[in-house]
């Protein structure tokens, strides 16, 4: 992956179909779902003269940092290839931890309402402030939520595992591309 930066501010996200001099970023995919948080990632942008992939800034419901990836003018099919399987990954990575940090703050709300309630007591103090419970209570959650997902947690990480060694397979073939289009480059300019 060539050099990653984060960005100076925020710009306009059509940003990207006005760069110009054969440096183009990809677009973000994916469709939302009604029930799903949205996969709308950022509206970050970077500069249009960017040759480069950026890392835009965390997302408000997976709290991933999305990545822009560039693509070159002379991209090869082998190298598209391995950026829109990275994109569909990433794509994949995050609407996951979306639905899975807004399944866990709705949980978690509801399992502090209840204990509340058994307790007597309100959402609110009488002062304004959140009522809240103390560790050891909330260690109950974590372990009862950790538990409940233990399965989902589990096809996570297999299908991430073999997402990564995809795109590491692939990584090594356009490498081998490359060389193999170097080389080949070298033998022309000799015999010429």
């Amino acid at each position: 992956m060539a050099a990653l930066r984060y960005p100076r501010r925020a710009l306009h996200p059509l940003c990207r179909a006005f760069s110009g001099g054969g440096c183009q970023l990809a677009p973000e995919r994916g469709g939302e779902r009604r029930d799903a948080a949205p996969s709308r990632v950022s509206r970050f942008c970077p500069p249009r003269k960017s040759c480069h992939d950026w890392i835009g800034p965390p997302d408000k419901y997976s709290n991933l940092r999305p990545v822009h990836f560039y693509i070159p003018e002379n991209e090869s099919p082998l190298e598209q290839k391995l950026r829109e399987l990275r994109q569909e990954t990433q794509e994949w990575n995050q609407q996951f931890w979306a639905n899975q940090n807004l399944t866990f703050l709705k949980e978690k709300e509801k399992f502090i309402d209840s204990r509340l309630k058994a307790k007597g007591l309100e959402l609110r103090a009488e002062s304004g402030q959140k009522a809240t419970l103390n560790a050891e209570e909330m260690a109950d959650f974590y372990k009862e939520f950790l538990s409940k997902n233990f399965q989902k947690h589990m096809y996570y990480n297999r299908d991430w595992y073999k997402r990564n060694f995809a795109i590491t397979f692939f990584m090594g073939k356009v490498a081998l591309e490359r060389i193999w289009n170097k080389l080949r480059l070298k033998r022309k300019k000799t015999s010429n």
